[in-house]
């Protein structure tokens, strides 16, 4: 039995891995995909603390190799199932396996929901991106599109249209939904160029960069080009919690309803990282919920 099994490889999850083993504690980290989660699509990490420019990919090596030699156990195993006998959390997966521990600290990240484009999965982090904070560095002074009507969208675009030459934003709804605050901001930028009630529905390649968009009029069916040097798609986050939602709360988003202590309503359970609700999501404070989690499920097997 291990005394904390965190469910999720992200920087999160690695984190939280990393707190727990530098308490004294014995720690299963299950991880259903691969270790590092979201910023493996990022090629250029620039913006965090300490490292002036890293990939990623080079990240999530260095953090797993790190958890490694602290002696976490790792596994690939899809968690499905966390249920309580007597003072013990088993947790069950996907392959059937099953996982005791003392504590459990969820912290399955998002994912972003796309597109859903031919050719899509292999521009990402090269040619498409989801976030300007991370990515918008690397198309200074060049055009991008973004996809999407929403608040996030329109911050992305007001992020971007600091630094780009010139952003078109494309939403598939007659009329922004972001708020009315956001909408002046962008559009009182002379480099902002809009378009409602289109779609994207391809994406143009030249040795393998994404040189242009496709985008179709949802009421003509009338198809246009634009060029482009990136797309960021900024049409919602999607959380993987339900398997967990007796034990955690869900708000109405699909997000553990947790706060920054990071617990829940099931003591001896945390959550950590961008699957709890929160209006910053980053590798960051990703890494700030997987320390709060640890220390609190530390707290909780001592006492």
């Amino acid at each position: 039995m291990y005394d904390i099994i965190v469910i999720g490889g992200g920087p999160a999850g690695m984190t939280a891995a990393l707190y727990g083993l530098r308490n004294g504690k014995t720690v299963s980290i299950l991880e259903k995909h691969g270790f590092g989660g979201q910023i493996t699509y990022s090629p250029k990490v620039e913006n965090y603390p300490g490292t002036m420019q890293m990939s990623g990919n080079e990240f999530a090596d260095a953090f797993f190799e790190q958890i490694s030699a602290q002696g976490a156990d790792v596994e690939l195993e899809n968690a499905t199932a966390i249920k309580k006998i007597g003072d013990v959390f088993h947790v069950y997966t996907e392959d059937g396996a099953e996982f005791e521990g003392k504590t459990v600290i969820i912290a399955t990240g998002v994912k972003h929901r796309m597109l859903g484009l031919d050719g899509e999965n292999e521009l990402v982090g090269n040619g498409i991106s989801f976030c300007a904070v991370c990515d918008g560095d690397f198309y200074t002074d060049r055009v991008v599109c973004v996809a999407g009507g929403g608040n996030s969208a329109l911050q992305e675009a007001i992020l971007l249209a600091g630094k780009c030459s010139k952003v078109i934003i494309l939403q598939d709804l007659p009329e922004f939904t972001g708020e009315k605050r956001l909408q002046d901001v962008l559009f009182a930028r002379d480099n902002v160029e809009k378009h409602t009630g289109v779609r994207v529905t391809g994406l143009k390649t030249e040795s393998g960069e994404l040189k242009s968009v496709e985008i179709t009029d949802r009421e003509s069916g009338e198809k246009n080009e634009i060029a482009c040097d990136g797309l960021f798609v900024a049409i919602g986050l999607i959380p993987e919690n339900n398997a967990f939602k007796e034990h955690a709360t869900l708000n109405q988003y699909g997000y553990f309803d947790s706060g920054e202590d990071c617990t829940t309503a099931t003591p001896g359970i945390f959550v950590a990282g961008d699957c709890r609700s929160k209006s910053i999501r980053q590798v960051t404070t990703a890494c700030a919920d997987g320390a709060v989690a640890a220390l609190a499920a530390c707290r909780y097997i001592d006492l």
